[in-house]
């Protein structure tokens, strides 16, 4: 990683579904041990209202934590440790030393909440697994894992 805290870079073509999701529940669950964004290709005027709905079910208000759909720029992949694409294809930057993965999940735009919940759902359970691999990799990890046993 190149800080302390790993950079995570959430891509996808609008910015107002699955990578809105996976940077709040990112955020929320990594707290100050991360640093976290989000982007789109292309960029939509607002967040997915289903997705608003759905994540505020979680206690996680989007609009109030000042979130909304914003263009890829070059300098955030650049500043990134990870880049995590949904969708966007080619049309995300590609940068060397950059680590990229892409989470192949179904696009929530134009669904309601009870078809983007278990999209919420599943993107949670990849966030939750994507961070205890960095804070694994972290500047904690050589603590001895016995401790407490």
């Amino acid at each position: 990683m190149t800080t302390d805290r790993p950079e995570v870079l959430f891509v996808c073509v609008h910015n107002a579904g699955r990578s809105q999701m996976a940077a709040a529940l990112l955020a929320h669950h990594g707290g100050d041990r991360v640093v976290v964004r989000s982007a789109g290709t292309a960029p939509a005027e607002s967040i997915n209202p289903a997705v608003l709905e759905v994540m505020a079910e979680l206690g996680i208000d989007l609009l109030a934590s000042g979130a909304h759909p914003k263009r890829l720029e070059d300098a955030a992949v650049e500043a990134s440790d990870v880049v995590i694409t949904m969708g966007c294809g080619d049309e995300c930057p590609f940068y060397p030393g950059v680590r990229y993965l892409d989470w192949a999940l179904e696009d929530p735009a134009g669904q309601g909440v009870d078809a983007v919940r278990p999209i919420r759902d599943q993107i949670d359970e990849l966030v939750r697994g994507l961070l205890d691999e960095l804070l694994a990799d972290g500047p904690d990890s050589t603590a001895d894992p016995t401790v407490g046993d």
